[in-house]
């Protein structure tokens, strides 16, 4: 299980727009049920943006014989530069 905090206000949790402000907690759950897929539980739980906390559940596939794709966050990145 991880939980991250300390987010800066107006982030966005998704592609949608769904906001994050600083008082936001974001528990994540997870599980191998198989070999081949991850299930991921996210729970946001952020009372300056949202009435109660709600959760969504992700499910990652296992792509054999492929590469690993980098997710970098380019907020305050110094060395990006350098990673091209």
């Amino acid at each position: 299980m991880v939980d991250s905090t300390g987010f800066r206000d107006a982030l966005w949790i998704d592609w949608n727009g769904s906001i994050l402000t600083e008082a936001a907690t974001v528990r994540e759950r997870i599980r191998r049920p198989d070999f081949g897929r991850l299930e991921i539980e996210v729970t946001v739980d952020d009372p300056k943006a949202y009435t109660k906390p709600w959760t969504v559940t992700l499910t990652q596939r296992l792509a054999v014989d492929t590469e690993l794709v980098d997710e970098i966050c380019l907020e305050n990145e110094k060395s990006f530069q350098r990673m091209k």
